[in-house]
C-alpha cells in the first residue's frame, strides 16, 4: 500500500497506482490538514464571506454572488455543466492516475473539501472503480475541468463507471463495492475538479514509457552499429564527459554496455575512419532526449505534489487566495518537447534502418537484407511502414502549448492546451513502439549475415527477437512481424532480458 501525504507521489508510485492497481491510503497528518482547512471554510461560509466558487459563480460569472439556497445547490450544477467532454473513454490507467493526483492535492490541506470526498476517492481507487471520462474536452486552463467533472459525477451517484470489467451506472458500481455516495456540499465539487490532474497523470505515465523506449532505442542502436561495422571511437565515454551533457554520457555508456565483449569493440574488425552522423551521433541525439525527459519528469513530479487548485485556502493565515495554480503550461510545454524528442530519436532510428537496407551504405550487407534480391524484396516495405509512422509523429510534434484559443467570454483568454499535448504524445509513443521494433527486427536480420562475436547485450536482444520473429529467408507478409515487434517492445521483454543479463542501462 502507498500512503499519500501530499509530497510523495512520484512517477514510479503513479505507475503502481494507475497500472498495477496498488492500493492507497492518506496519512493521518493529511487527514488532519483536510479537516482543519474544511473547518476554516465552514467558519467563513457562516460569516457570509465572499469566496470564489463557493458563494459566487465561476469564470465570467465570478462577480455574481449566490444566496444561501443557490450556494447549497451550486456544486451539483457546477459538475453538471462542466461534464462537457466528447469522444471515447480515456484509458482507465489515465483516470486512476488523475484521481490519485487529486487525492494528493487534497492531502496538502489547501482545497477545503470535506474529508468524506477525499476518502471516497481513495475507496473507489482501491475497489477498482474507474469513472467513465471522455478523453477530449479539456483545454488545460482551469486544469482538466471537463474530464474531472465527469469523474466527479460518481460522487453524487451519477454518471458511469467501469467496475470488474463492466461499464455500469456509478451508483450501481458503488453499491456492488459497498461504498457510500457522499454527495456534494459547499466547495466539494470545485475542489474535486480544479487542477491539471488528468493531463499530468497522462504525462507522468508517458515519461515512464518514453524512458523505457529510449533504452530500447539504445539496444536497437547497438545492434545496428554491429550490423553496420561501426567505428566505436565516437562512443568513448571521455568524448562525452568533455562536453558535459548528462544524457549523452548516459547514452554512450548504455550502448557500450550492450556491446561489451563484441569483436567490434575489441578491434578485431576493420572499420571506416569515420561513419555517417546517424551512426556516430546517436549518444548526442538520444542523450538530448534523456535530458529533456529528466527535466519534464521534474516538472511533472512538482505538479503531482503541488497545490493545483483555485481558490486556495490558507488555514494558518485564515486567508483565501484566488489565482491560477491550475494552469497546465508548466507541464504542457516540457511534454511538447518530450514528444518532439521521441520523434527525433525515431527519425534517427529510421536513418540507421536505411543504412542497413541500402547496399551502397551497408558495409556489404545484401540489398534490403535479402540474399535473393529481385525474386524477393526483403525488408524494403518495412522502411515504408516506419516512414509513414515517422511522418505522423512529425505532424504531431507541433507544440500544443502555444495553440491557445480564448474561451468563457475572454475570462479564460490564455489556455495551455495541455490535454492536446498528452493525447498527441500518446500517439507519438504508440508509433515509436513500431518504429524501434522495425529497427530491432532489421538489425537482427542483418546480424544473421555477420559472422563474428556479438556484444553480450546485443546477443540477448537478438535471441529474444528470434523467439518471436524468424529470419526472413523467403518473403512473407510482414504485418504480422511488425505487429509482433511492436508488441514485444511495448511489453518490455527485450529490455528486461538485456538488463537482467548485463545490468541497468540507466
Amino acid at each position: 500500500m502507498i500512503e499519500l501525504n501530499g509530497y510523495n507521489l512520484t512517477i514510479d508510485n503513479l505507475v503502481k497506482i494507475a497500472r498495477k492497481n496498488e492500493t492507497i491510503s492518506i496519512s493521518e497528518n493529511a487527514k488532519n490538514k483536510i479537516l482543519k482547512c474544511r473547518a476554516m471554510l465552514d467558519r467563513k461560509v457562516l460569516a457570509k464571506e465572499t469566496m470564489y466558487g463557493v458563494n459566487t459563480g465561476i469564470g465570467e460569472f465570478s462577480e455574481i454572488i449566490l444566496n444561501d439556497e443557490q450556494t447549497k445547490d451550486f456544486q451539483k450544477y457546477l459538475i453538471y455543466n462542466h461534464s462537457a467532454g466528447i469522444g471515447e473513454p480515456a484509458r482507465n490507467e489515465y483516470v486512476r492516475g488523475a484521481l490519485a493526483g487529486r487525492i494528493n492535492v487534497h492531502s496538502k490541506g489547501h482545497s477545503a473539501c470535506r474529508l468524506d470526498i477525499t476518502e471516497t476517492l481513495v475507496a473507489i481507487l482501491n475497489a477498482g472503480i474507474t469513472p467513465v471520462v471522455c478523453q477530449k474536452g479539456s483545454v488545460g486552463a482551469c486544469g482538466d475541468l471537463a474530464p474531472m467533472a465527469q469523474a466527479a459525477l460518481c460522487l453524487m451517484g451519477e454518471g458511469e463507471s467501469f467496475y470488474q470489467g463492466e461499464r455500469m451506472p456509478s451508483k450501481i458500481a458503488f453499491e456492488k463495492a459497498g461504498i457510500t455516495v457522499p454527495g456534494l456540499e459547499v466547495r466539494d465539487g470545485l475542489a474535486t475538479i480544479n487542477g491539471s490532474n488528468l493531463l499530468t497523470a497522462m504525462s507522468g505515465l508517458h515519461i515512464y514509457d518514453v524512458n523505457r523506449l529510449l533504452k530500447h532505442a539504445e539496444i536497437a542502436a547497438a545492434m545496428s552499429l554491429e550490423a553496420l561495422l561501426a567505428n566505436m571511437k565516437p562512443y568513448d565515454i571521455r568524448l562525452h564527459q568533455l562536453r558535459g551533457f548528462a544524457g549523452s554520457i548516459r547514452s554512450s555508456q548504455a550502448i557500450l554496455k550492450c556491446l561489451q565483449g563484441s569483436d567490434l569493440v575489441t578491434g578485431k574488425i576493420k572499420t571506416k575512419v569515420q561513419d555517417a552522423y546517424s551512426m556516430r551521433s546517436t549518444p548526442q541525439v538520444i542523450g538530448t532526449a534523456h535530458d529533456m525527459v529528466q527535466y519534464a519528469k521534474t516538472q511533472v513530479e512538482i505538479e503531482l505534489n503541488g497545490v493545483g487548485d483555485n481558490p486556495i485556502f490558507l488555514p494558518d493565515d485564515d486567508y483565501v487566495l484566488s489565482g491560477a495554480n491550475f494552469q497546465g503550461s508548466p507541464v504542457s510545454l516540457p511534454m511538447d518537447s518530450v514528444g518532439a524528442a521521441m520523434t527525433m530519436v525515431c527519425v534517427l532510428s529510421e536513418r540507421r534502418l536505411n543504412r542497413m537496407l541500402n547496399t551502397a551504405l551497408s558495409q556489404g550487407l545484401p540489398p534490403f537484407l535479402t540474399d535473393k534480391a529481385g525474386m524477393f524484396s526483403g525488408l524494403m516495405l518495412s522502411q515504408y511502414t516506419a516512414d509513414m509512422l515517422i511522418v505522423e509523429q512529425k505532424i504531431l510534434s507541433s507544440p500544443a502549448s502555444i495553440q491557445s484559443i480564448p474561451a468563457a467570454a475572454d475570462q479564460e483568454d490564455f489556455v495551455s492546451m495541455g490535454m492536446n499535448t498528452a493525447l498527441k504524445n500518446e500517439q507519438i509513443i504508440e508509433n515509436a513502439y513500431g518504429i524501434i521494433g522495425i529497427e530491432l527486427m532489421a538489425a537482427a536480420q542483418a546480424l544473421n549475415f555477420r559472422d563474428f562475436k556479438f556484444g553480450s547485450g546485443v546477443k540477448i536482444a537478438f535471441d529474444k527477437i528470434r523467439e518471436k520473429v524468424d529470419f526472413l529467408d523467403i518473403d512473407r507478409p510482414l504485418y504480422n512481424d511488425h505487429n509482433t515487434m511492436m508488441s514485444l517492445v511495448k511489453s518490455g521483454d527485450i529490455l528486461e532480458a538485456v538488463e537482467n543479463s548485463i545490468g541497468s542501462l540507466e
